[in-house]
């Protein structure tokens, strides 16, 4: 599917986002609804209040609010400090509980499936989050489109998808309904030690044999150069890979392996990059990593036994407690692969991330959708920031914040891009083929795999899932 005449193309919707410093890579179909009070079959809370200015969405001022937060790289103070005691300002009467949960589909997969105590918002984020996928399929996801038309808490002229970087709404989008929120200005890339590259007298490279010689340098100074977390983060490392496939070949690479087409992963792109990353797992990683956790090798880095580490902009927050004061976070973009690379070195892959749902049979669904108003607010977007050093989705409500070394290093790095900002989704859509993609990037990077079974592997499961009827299938 291509950029439609009568939508603004995907470039330009990525480049007016780069210019503020955030980035929504929205699908093709725009949605427009009207906001109503809202019903359900639970009765209770969801029969809705009396709608007013300072109440658009009918919300039932006395109803209970539960919010679910992923406590992980942004924590959840920004939960329980700034936007639910927004939402106590505006409905006093309500009684908001707090869930702080690391294990999110551990924890919410039996209350969702089996309609009991279902949470009316959640932050489904963090290496075990509930598939969105199957939640779209099972009809669980409350529809987004009432919470963008409404008017915004902070001019109640502007509908609230008015006052968000453009093409937000349908970064969340699943085969054209808006159902997910993603709320975080997230950018990928390697990150390094300012004070150690600048210590050591290291050079950031943007060809591949300037980076292997980096590399070279780093293990001659008794230091790992490269690595990520086996046991829990291996997305990270797939992320990268893709990243550079869609450097060599283009963003059509992976809009490909989004749209399950036959041979996506085993195209020669694919297979360049699995290989070339393959010989920096052989030779310029640790294999104990296979083994350890992302906040174990994060740490690692922060006491410098590891130069390079890949991830999102998240990371420095995360890593806040641990980081020397003079650490520096920086963060670089994947070197590029060939001389023939089709997208230049500076090109990186960059979203909104950290999904919110409303959860379609919880007993407050337009409370929910009410929060996700409040989170959309300047104040809100704000606070949030400024907690967490990362810009949201919300326009303006970043300026004027210090967002640190580390967030600071990744927006130049977004701007650098300017429009050569790749994204993909499939991970999102099919949660069975993002397992399988991180097993064979783990088999890939630490257990001496060749490029061809890593892009094999991940093929057959894509078409396994591609002949499966019973799987909802998404497009772009």
């Amino acid at each position: 599917m291509s950029d439609s005449p009568s939508t603004p193309s995907r470039r330009a919707l990525l480049r007016n986002a780069a210019a503020l410093g955030i980035v929504a890579v929205p699908s093709y179909s725009l949605l427009s609804a009207c906001a109503t009070s809202g019903g359900d079959d639970n009765g209770g809370s969801n029969a809705g209040g009396t709608k007013s200015a300072a109440n658009p969405l009918g919300v039932k001022e006395d109803a209970p609010l539960d919010v679910v937060i992923f406590n992980g790289g942004y924590g959840d103070k920004y939960a329980t400090d700034v936007h639910e005691p927004m939402y106590k300002k505006a409905f006093p009467k309500a009684n908001v509980k707090h869930e702080s949960v690391t294990e999110i589909a551990k924890t919410l997969q039996p209350r969702l499936s089996g309609n009991t105590d279902v949470p009316d918002v959640v932050d489904n984020s963090g290496s075990g989050l509930l598939d969105f996928g199957q939640l779209v399929a099972n009809k669980q996801l409350a529809d987004l489109a009432p919470l963008w038309d409404a008017p915004s808490v902070d001019d109640p002229n502007k509908k609230v998808k008015d006052t968000v970087v453009a093409g937000t709404p349908d970064v969340g989008a699943f085969n054209g309904s808006q159902y997910v929120l993603y709320y975080v200005s997230t950018v990928f890339g390697i990150w390094y030690s300012g004070k150690q590259f600048k210590d050591k007298g290291w050079t950031v490279p943007t060809k591949w044999d300037e980076f292997l010689a980096l590399c070279d340098n780093i293990k001659k100074a008794g230091i790992t150069p490269f690595g990520y977390a086996g046991a829990n983060a291996a997305y990270y490392m797939w992320n990268v890979i893709l990243t550079s496939a869609a450097k060599i070949g283009g963003a059509d690479v992976l809009k490909a392996i989004d749209n399950l087409e036959d041979g996506a992963w085993t195209s020669d792109p694919v297979k360049q990059a699995a290989a070339a990353w393959a010989e920096v797992g052989a030779k310029y990683s640790d294999k104990a990593f296979l083994g350890l956790k992302h906040t174990d090798v994060q740490l690692q880095q922060n006491q410098y036994k590891l130069a390079m580490y890949p991830s999102g902009d998240w990371l420095s927050n995360e890593q806040s407690k641990s980081t020397p004061p003079d650490f520096q976070y920086q963060m670089m973009a994947n070197p590029a692969v060939t001389a023939g690379d089709k997208m230049p070195a500076t090109t990186v892959r960059a979203t909104a991330g950290e999904g919110f749902f409303v959860a379609e049979h919880g007993p407050n669904k337009l409370g929910g959708l009410e929060y996700l108003r409040q989170m959309l607010s300047k104040a809100g977007g704000n606070g949030f920031t400024k907690l967490t050093k990362s810009p949201t989705v919300v326009l303006g409500a970043s300026e004027g914040i210090d967002l640190g070394p580390g967030v600071t290093s990744s927006q130049a790095a977004l701007k650098a891009a300017g429009d050569n900002v790749v994204n993909l989704f499939f991970d999102g859509w099919y949660a069975e083929l993002d397992k399988e993609a991180r097993t064979a990037t783990n088999e890939l990077f630490y257990g001496g795999g060749t490029a061809d079974a890593f892009c094999s592997r991940i093929q057959k499961k894509a078409d396994s899932i591609k002949a499966d009827s019973s799987v909802t299938k998404f497009k772009r």
